[in-house]
């Protein structure tokens, strides 16, 4: 953790350094410089395997903490309008990933299961959706790993390119970059990652933010695990065997508990800024002045630590282990990766409009 954080502190420094010889605020952001410092000690240096859980620890459970801290940055209403209208586009990008890598799969003649761990991985959510669908399909430890080397590769892709790809398509429009990069990315680290990016590299303070709106379509999709890794193992087990009995698991254990944190951060906003509004306090407690310094802080604190987990994912990408993914694999991880993108900005475009936020 402690060298995540470091790492962090350098790419504020050096990101600074590279806006002010460019003579503009924002062109090189200090999340991007982040993961990329943290790739090149990772495949140069090394890390020693006792930094490994420290590494972890930051990519996941400070991931989180960094999502439910956004929350403070939204209303529940901002939350729900996104979220609402979000659903469409999401789930349009979801069933496309399934489509086209199943197909891509077959097409190309690879394994049944390796196809099956791309597609929901590129579908919904990244390695957390491969690893808790392997068991159920009775996937082999080469194959998960195959499966989210490849969803490793195009996720990252995505994140460097598609911030800026998303502003030239939307000619700039906030909600609907964010829309895009939260159906379009495949973790929720490389999500927020992206949406972060996009907001300092375009200048972006507005609330919601870019990366605001992101997180928001990413725990939509999220939430959708609970429906759609169970049906996925279904559809695999009558495929491959259909007089065996479905693998089952608890289908609660799917459910992003972070998800309600967000909800609750996004909840106490709401409830202050009405005590607030009123010509009161927020909670009898913060006038105004200090409950936006409260909100405002926390906000720059959310940055922080998700800077860090965007520190770990540098820091946990081994080149070496994603050389070993092999072409065949390749070419169904593009091809599912450029459809999705392709459906989430034609979606966008028909639903972005209904977001007045």
């Amino acid at each position: 953790m402690a060298l995540a954080a470091l790492v962090v502190v350098a790419s504020v420094f050096l990101a600074d350094l590279a806006n002010e010889a460019w003579g503009f605020d924002g062109v090189v952001s200090f999340i991007l410089v982040a993961i990329v410092i943290g790739m090149l000690i990772r495949n140069t240096i090394g890390v020693h395997p006792w930094m490994e859980p420290g590494i972890a620890f930051s990519l996941r459970k400070l991931l989180r903490l960094g999502i439910v801290m956004m929350g403070i940055r939204l209303s529940v209403l901002d939350v729900l309008e996104i979220g609402a209208f979000g659903i469409p586009i999401v789930v349009g990008a979801v069933l496309t990933g399934l489509v086209v890598a199943t197909a891509a799969t077959r097409a190309l003649g690879l394994p049944d299961r390796l196809g099956t761990l791309i597609a929901i991985g590129t579908g919904i959510c990244g390695a957390t959706a491969i690893v808790a669908t392997a068991p159920g399909i009775k996937a082999r430890d080469e194959e998960v790993a195959y499966a989210v080397a490849n969803i490793t590769i195009f996720g990252i892709a995505a994140m460097f390119l598609y911030p800026f790809l998303g502003d030239l398509i939307f000619s700039g429009d906030i909600t609907r970059v964010g829309l895009f990069l939260g159906s379009a990315v495949h973790e929720t680290a490389q999500v927020a990652g992206a949406g972060l990016i996009y907001d300092q590299a375009f200048d972006v303070t507005t609330a919601p933010s870019g990366a605001d709106v992101a997180v928001i379509a990413k725990l939509v999709r999220n939430a959708l695990m609970v429906v759609a890794i169970p049906a996925v193992v279904f559809m695999y087990t009558r495929r491959s065997d259909p007089d065996g009995e479905e693998a089952s698991g608890g289908v609660l254990r799917l459910v992003p508990v972070f998800l309600f944190g967000f909800l609750a951060m996004a909840l106490i906003r709401t409830l202050g800024d009405a005590g607030v509004d009123d010509g009161g306090n927020a909670f009898g407690i913060w006038d105004a002045d200090a409950w936006d310094g409260l909100t405002d802080g926390i906000r720059t604190w959310a940055g922080y630590v998700l800077a860090t987990a965007m520190a770990g994912v540098g820091l946990g990408t081994s080149i070496a282990q994603l050389r070993g993914l092999g072409v065949k694999p390749f070419l169904v991880g593009i091809a599912a990766a450029t459809a999705v993108g392709g459906v989430a900005v034609a979606l966008v475009f028909v639903f972005g409009p209904f977001i007045t936020v």
